[in-house]
């Protein structure tokens, strides 16, 4: 079982934007380009605050609050903190929108409970991979070749492998019964703005979610420890083709998400923790990204930015992440995460529903539209392959970080546990 390998990344900081002051010409400017930006071809939700029913950027900034980074071009973005579930501020928060492959956060929100991070392997037939969308993103699965479960959910988290997805569908009882347990984990998680077609997030006709949306999507994902842990990682080693007398090599995957792994003209963000990016032609590039900093958690997704620029997603994502921090405390929320609905109406304690280590069964209501057929797709899964002793992910210490403690603190309403932290190792 090849071991995660490890994360090193440079701690930089990211200036924010100062705020200048516009004449009345530049001003004008501004507001046509506005006017022409696209805008929500529906009426919003009002799921979290009438505020984010809104169309438009939405803040409240109190005093010493700084302003908005300028010139964000994503057609929806949102930034919240991850423990209180406050939103600090939002622009067309529940405009449906093509998600791309941060939809897949969904799918291992929804699969992972019932498919653990385990020695299970499992055998890819030509069926398995016959559904891939032409163009898809893929880690390398072949057909007549064995994986482990572990293997595919790293192809999934770090290369956005469609084809890794396809082959957890099967072993979790088939395509259709994947999307509608996706679509059932949405509505428990009051994701309302989600409509599922395929499981990989590839474009379909209907298939839609939200800036706010993708933002619960990964604060439930972040409460399971192999999300987080995989969501985490910078790279891996992937099995590689098996050729005739040889034995099986492996190659390094490295995580497509680029405030991990940085890439040119992009830093690795000071306390990213994951979550997972995304494009298509059609929805443009997405990302839902989470990073602590001092004792805050935040959340932060942007969809559909400015093309123009390269890496745009990734920059405005930073700068928003930037503002939240410097702007916690001094702003007053325009909204609010709210909690799943087993927990809104008591029949889940958030803790325990939603912090599914390994070998975790899912609380009563919290996790049934996801892993309530976990032990069936387990048994699925076995019959085709050979089962094997779990294993646990390690977590290699903590961040280059100023933070001592290796757990955030604990929201009363909905606990957010420690995020998964690594160091470089010698």
């Amino acid at each position: 079982m090849p071991a995660l390998k490890k994360i090193a990344f440079t701690v930089t900081s990211v200036a924010l934007l100062s705020g200048l002051v516009l004449s009345p010409a530049s001003a004008a400017d501004k507001d046509k380009k506005e006017d022409e930006r696209p805008k929500p071809n529906h009426v919003m939700s009002s799921i979290g605050g009438v505020q984010l029913s809104k169309v438009g950027t939405q803040v409240n900034l109190g005093p010493g609050a700084p302003v908005l980074p300028k010139k964000l071009t994503g057609r929806s973005w949102i930034v919240a903190d991850a423990e209180s579930g406050q939103v600090l501020a939002a622009h067309n928060a529940h405009w449906r929108l093509p998600p791309a492959s941060t939809l897949k956060m969904l799918f291992a929100d929804t699969v992972l409970p019932a498919l653990q991070p385990t020695s299970l392997t499992y055998k890819v037939e030509e069926s398995d991979l016959a559904g891939v969308g032409e163009g898809s993103s893929l880690v390398g699965v072949k057909e007549d070749h064995t994986y482990t479960v572990h293997d595919l959910w790293l192809g999934v988290f770090l290369r956005s492998g469609n084809d890794a997805v396809h082959v957890l569908s099967e072993m979790y009882g088939g395509i259709p019964k994947t999307v509608a347990a996706m679509q059932k984990h949405a509505e428990e998680l009051q994701a309302l703005d989600t409509t599922v077609v395929s499981p990989d997030g590839y474009d379909a006709p209907r298939q839609v979610s939200s800036a706010y949306d993708l933002t619960l999507i990964a604060r439930s994902g972040m409460q399971k420890k192999d999300f987080r842990e995989y969501a985490a990682t910078a790279s891996a080693d992937f099995p590689g083709e098996k050729k005739k007398g040889k034995k099986r090599d492996s190659f390094e995957i490295q995580n497509t998400n680029r405030l991990i792994t940085g890439d040119y003209g992009v830093d690795p963000y000071k306390g990213i923790a994951g979550v997972k990016n995304g494009y298509t032609t059609h929805a443009g590039s997405t990302f839902t990204g989470v990073a602590e900093r001092n004792g805050r958690v935040l959340l932060v997704t942007v969809m559909n930015p400015s093309a123009d620029e390269s890496h745009s997603v990734y920059k405005e994502a930073a700068h928003l992440l930037d503002w939240g921090f410097a702007a916690s405390g001094k702003v007053k929320p325009v909204g609010e995460l709210v909690p799943p609905k087993s927990v809104d109406t008591g029949a889940g304690n958030g803790a325990g529903g939603l912090t599914g280590g390994k070998g975790a069964q899912p609380a009563a209501g919290a996790d049934q539209g996801s892993g309530g057929d976990a032990k069936a797709a387990h048994a699925s899964a076995a019959s085709r392959g050979s089962s094997g002793v779990g294993i646990a992910l390690a977590i290699v210490g903590g961040l280059l970080m100023t933070l001592a403690a290796a757990v955030f603190l604990v929201n009363r309403r909905w606990p957010l546990p420690g995020l998964a932290r690594r160091a470089p190792r010698d």
